[in-house]
């Protein structure tokens, strides 16, 4: 695994598995080539989840942030159609 990359949901999921089966966070991220901060953050994040509660979240985050930036877009348009219509333009 590099660093800056996007895990899989099986990687992830592999990676907390170790885990859980004993190994220390140290070796697992060793091997892995992850920081233990990494796993941390991920055990923090989806302990429990199987593969597919996981990929839901991932597409569940995507689309949150699809429809974060189509809000944002649609407020600077509203702010111009407001001075368009106080006679600005």
């Amino acid at each position: 695994m590099n660093k800056g990359t996007r895990y899989s949901e099986e990687q992830i999921l592999k990676v907390l598995s170790e885990v859980e089966s004993g190994q220390s966070v140290a070796s697992v991220a060793r091997r892995h080539g992850v920081s233990t901060q990494t796993i941390s953050r991920w055990r923090e994040r989806f302990a429990g989840m199987t593969k597919s509660e996981l990929m839901e979240l991932r597409d569940l985050q995507r689309e949150n942030q699809r429809l974060r930036n189509v809000v944002a877009r649609l407020a600077v348009e509203i702010e111009a159609y407001k001075e368009v219509a106080k006679g600005k333009w």
